[in-house]
């Protein structure tokens, strides 16, 4: 019987940031701020997307994805951060962890290929701005959307069995906000040289792959754009991808320095790894709407006129 609940613990519990716990009450309060303004940001960029007939093509549908992918993000990590250090609800169910898990990653895997996805659509417009409308045709945008949504769902499924087949009899307590592949795996006594190589490899696939494919693709938008012989028809040029590029910045940075000072950084304090990696899952979805809004003429036009109505 102790063997098996081994295999079946019924509960995890979440420490949240450890040496800080006695200011978890006043390390919530910017936590719910910042998620509010996801919360409403999102929505309101989801509804000018889908009201606006104007907003109704390629770009702004990835962005509609974008967005959607963000609320998931937060939505997955945040609450159980507030209700655990307002409301000391620290424990969590071994499948509760593992569905917080699996859309955590699953999250980060979607943006990163949206990102992608958001990169050849600027590649396309610029470099080939008359082939535009009969390349990225709705049917191709469906198919881009599908793909992006099973290779999330491909690659992050395994890992929630990989975790399932391992024993937890030495400890269940998680020192994090919330569960993430190799936080948990950690927790067992067995051998997790496979979890560690999936998870490398998920990595290598996904975001890796993804950021050399977006630097290929604005290689080729750069030399296109500095072939243009008026200034205007450069700075133009540039302007459209100005929002997709601060977004790239605010996504990619956190994570690749959470996820180095994670394997190389022995010296970083525990509690400061476990606060940026809170702030990288819920910074990005409350800023990439204002990024947008400030950024893209069409989106910050229709945002004036629905509030000055």
């Amino acid at each position: 019987m102790s063997n098996l609940s081994c295999y079946n613990p019924n509960s995890f519990t979440l420490v949240g940031i450890p040496g800080l716990e006695k200011f978890h009450m006043w390390i919530g309060i910017p936590f719910f701020v910042i998620y509010a303004m996801a919360i409403v940001g999102n929505s309101i960029l989801l509804y000018l997307i889908a009201a606006e007939r104007s907003l109704h093509k390629p770009m702004f549908f990835f962005l509609s994805m974008l967005t959607t992918t963000d609320l998931i993000l937060s939505t997955a990590t945040v609450p159980k951060l507030l209700s655990s250090f307002w409301l000391g609800s620290q424990e969590i169910t071994f499948s509760g962890c593992l569905t917080q898990m699996f859309f955590l990653h699953f999250s980060f895997v979607v943006d990163s290929a949206i990102l992608l996805a958001m990169a050849f659509d600027r590649y396309v417009a610029i470099c080939f701005p008359l082939r535009y409308s009969t390349i990225l045709t709705p049917q191709v945008v469906i198919k881009l959307a599908v793909s992006i949504i099973m290779r999330s769902f491909s690659v992050i499924l395994p890992a929630v069995f990989l975790l399932k087949r391992l024993p937890f009899c030495r400890t269940r307590v998680i020192p994090h906000t919330y569960c993430e592949h190799i936080g948990i795996a950690h927790l067992s006594s067995a051998d997790i040289s496979v979890n560690i190589w999936y998870g490398f490899c998920i990595l290598l696939m996904t975001a890796i792959s993804d950021v050399i494919f977006i630097a290929v693709s604005y290689a080729f938008i750069l030399h296109a754009v500095f072939q243009l012989s008026s200034q205007s028809a450069r700075q133009k040029a540039l302007g459209t991808c100005g929002s997709h590029v601060c977004v790239i910045l605010m996504f990619y940075t956190p994570a690749f320095f959470s996820i180095l000072a994670h394997r190389f950084g022995h010296s970083v304090p525990r509690n400061v790894l476990i606060l940026f990696a809170n702030l990288y899952v819920s910074i990005p979805p409350a800023l990439n709407p204002v990024v947008y809004g400030v950024k893209t003429k069409q989106i910050r036009d229709k945002f004036i006129l629905l509030f000055s109505l």
